[in-house]
């Protein structure tokens, strides 16, 4: 295992812990879906021109369209329009929580799909990981009666199975180029999605001055780097290494939240996040 692996998994959790914070704040004067188009519109954008710049922008190839449609329409597309649509009924540390917990789907599908072998060690490590993330869901404090939480909830555990797939599609069709020159194909495919979701589910919304700030934040810098991070971890490291290295997001979300936001922080979050963080040492040295 590659150590500048472990700093891309480092670097897409500092980047996407601080993202739902940052996005359940703008929501105050944004629409959910019409904020997630934005952050993939100047995603697409600042990828694009930073390329453009480089002398690296070029078409996608024949063996790039897997890896192109299963970011794009999944990873990026799928998962911003699911995770968007339930921030704007659930706390953002839940967002954090929920979008990365099952996750943990890249190591079965990667056993059966791709035929990785996990040692044992790495098997404890994922169980520890999940219990922590159980622990930090807390279904205990959840209101199973109210209808909008559950679908808030599904809508996140669909959120992260879709990220899950894009995963393994990448590793069983790498793309011939590298994956930081397909970014802008991955959030231009998402912005045409969710632009299209955007119109139809929120007709009447949109941005507001107070929420563009956290847009470009998101959109120019956390958004492209984080994903190329994520991607290019999930593709890199093994399954269990990067499925617990994720959790770590949830992590670093919940105790932004609890800070900025003013979300609760009770034993759960102190106890999850250690078992969490173990897992991850467990991990690394499996």
């Amino acid at each position: 295992m590659n150590p500048r692996d472990l700093w891309l998994l480092a670097v897409a959790v500092l980047l996407f812990g601080g993202v739902w914070p940052i996005a359940k704040d703008a929501l105050r004067d944004a629409t959910p879906v019409w904020f997630g188009a934005s952050r993939a519109g100047l995603a697409a954008l600042a990828s694009g021109l930073v390329l453009l710049a480089l002398g690296r922008l070029r078409w996608p190839g024949r063996r790039d369209l897997p890896s192109v449609l299963a970011l794009g329409l999944l990873q990026i597309g799928g998962f911003f329009a699911l995770t968007h649509i339930a921030l704007g009924v659930l706390p953002a540390g839940r967002i954090a929580v929920l979008s990365n917990v099952t996750i943990y789907s890249l190591v079965p599908l990667s056993v059966l799909v791709l035929g990785e072998r996990v040692s044992a060690l790495r098997w404890a490590a994922a169980g520890l990981g999940l219990a922590g993330a159980l622990v930090l869901v807390g279904p205990w404090a959840v209101d199973w009666s109210d209808p909008a939480t559950l679908a808030g909830n599904a809508l996140l555990v669909g959120a992260s199975v879709l990220w899950s797939i894009a995963i393994v599609v990448t590793r069983r069709f790498p793309p011939q180029r590298p994956m930081l020159e397909l970014l802008p194909f991955f959030f231009g495919l998402a912005t045409l999605l969710l632009l299209l979701l955007a119109v139809w589910r929120e007709p009447g919304g949109g941005i507001g001055l107070g929420a563009l700030p956290h847009a470009a934040f998101i959109g120019l810098i956390a958004a492209p780097l984080g994903t190329w991070s994520v991607i290019e971890a999930g593709r890199r490291l093994p399954s269990t290494v990067a499925s617990v290295g994720f959790m770590l997001v949830p992590v670093l979300g919940v105790t932004l939240g609890a800070l900025w936001l003013g979300e609760p922080v009770g034993w759960d979050i102190w106890v999850g996040g250690a078992l969490i963080f173990a897992s991850v040492v467990l991990a690394v040295r499996g």
